[in-house]
């Protein structure tokens, strides 16, 4: 098969399916060094290859930009020397993580004389379905093989060269190790009927993982029969607290806001502490505008009588609407507030966030600690930049989505949130009265 859609998108997909439950009873079977062989294998196929995967999304980046793709979508499509060398890294790090598989734990005696306990088992079959990144391809493969799940891969039609690519180092990866193929598989076609098949294979898929736009996700989330780890957008928030450190507050949020446009930990809203706002929003204002010229800032009334006047500032400053409150722009964008403190923050960032990652800089203690258990969101993060929400800066290897759900993973999902538990009892004869 190639992008040109298949005939019979129900029949490929229901193939698909079959050999990716078959492929999970095996990978369920394997031992840790047999999926850590397989990384590394995938490793050196996928180093020997470079030029040919760089090639290939070149193509993408030319036909995105040929087709209009806005800059946010570009950046993400982009395979640059410092992001393939990220995605060898990552498979190092995956392999070298320990392997939650068979991980046995609470083992108890019951007054019965019964023993158990609860072992981590894979889910079985994930099916995901992403946008515009193809290291997403590798990472989401990788996770997915050390914690003994087969994996369907559907990639945006932008990346599909590059993904096809990726998907052929892959497969001479498990070949190498004799691993089914089928392990993971990336489909071969961009015909939107296969995700409309994906997401309701109830038979042969045990969970889904949408990546990408807010449209995606909701349709996912509004269609699917199989469960959803998601999360809908990243509208995340630092908060500059009466008592943060000028020179953290400073560091953090342009950070936070121009290290990079097109992530989901990217900070949207700037919620500014009024008793400090008059002295530290200036700085922190002109910072950004500093770190890119191109930035424009959304303002509420109060930040406005701050900042209007300010020379440095001039032609990057626009009254905020109700709507800036509510934006993931994943652009040089940032909506800024005066707030009268911690109280107000909070309220701000439960009612108008996305549950994803908040920020506060404070040196206070007590106020630091009431933050991160009333902001209702995956992370909370104290004097650190948002970007640091994220798998493999979480220590995980790598990610296969950020999940702002809060029953089954919730954060950064790695190896664990790929995995359940099952229950596990040891008997010596033992039958109930």
């Amino acid at each position: 098969m190639s992008q040109s859609n298949t005939t019979d998108i129900t029949a490929y997909m229901q193939s698909v399916g079959k050999q990716a439950r078959a492929a999970s009873r095996a990978l369920a079977a394997a031992n840790t060094g047999d999926k850590n062989a397989a990384l590394m294998a995938i490793h050196d196929v996928l180093k020997a290859a470079k030029p040919d995967i760089l090639a290939a999304n070149k193509i993408d980046m030319d036909n995105g930009r040929n087709n209009d793709l806005d800059a946010a979508l570009l950046d993400r499509l982009e395979l640059n020397d410092a992001r393939f060398d990220g995605m060898l890294q990552g498979l190092k790090d995956v392999a070298s993580l320990p392997d939650p598989i068979g991980e046995v734990t609470d083992m108890t005696y019951q007054p019965s004389g019964i023993h158990l306990g609860k072992m981590r088992v894979p889910l079985g079959v994930v099916g995901m379905i992403y946008e515009s990144r193809p290291n997403v391809t590798l990472e989401a493969a990788s996770l997915a093989l050390k914690s003994g799940n087969s994996i369907i891969l559907r990639g945006g039609s932008e990346a599909f060269e590059s993904n096809q690519a990726i998907a052929k180092c892959i497969l001479e990866g498990l070949e190498k190790v004799n691993l089914s193929g089928h392990s993971v598989q990336v489909l071969q076609t961009t015909d939107r009927a296969a995700v409309g098949e994906l997401i309701t294979m109830t038979d042969y898929v045990d969970v889904i993982v949408p990546r990408g736009g807010k449209g995606l996700i909701e349709r996912i989330s509004r269609d699917a029969r199989v469960p959803v780890i998601k999360h809908l957008d990243g509208n995340c928030h630092t908060f500059i607290d009466s008592d943060a450190d000028a020179d953290i507050a400073v560091k953090v949020s342009v950070n936070a806001k121009t290290h990079r446009y097109g992530t989901c930990n990217t900070m949207e809203t700037l919620l500014v502490d009024e008793s400090v706002a008059n002295e530290l929003l200036p700085k922190i204002a002109e910072a950004i505008i500093a770190a890119d010229e191109a930035m424009q800032l959304r303002l509420d009334d109060q930040s406005q009588a701050i900042l209007n006047d300010n020379a440095a500032l001039k032609g990057h400053l626009s009254a905020a609407t109700a709507e800036d409150w509510d934006t993931e722009y994943l652009a040089p964008i940032l909506a800024v507030k005066v707030v009268a403190g911690i109280d107000e923050a909070i309220e701000h960032i439960n009612t108008h966030g996305s549950h994803h990652t908040d920020v506060i800089i404070t040196d206070n203690y007590t106020k630091s600690q009431r933050f991160i258990r009333e902001v209702d969101s995956a992370s909370v993060m104290i004097n650190a930049s948002s970007r640091f929400a994220d798998g493999f800066e979480y220590g995980l290897g790598a990610e296969i989505g950020i999940s702002t759900d809060k029953i089954h993973a919730r954060g950064p999902v790695g190896l664990e949130g790929l995995t359940s538990q099952k229950w596990i009892v040891y008997g010596h004869g033992e039958t109930r009265a």
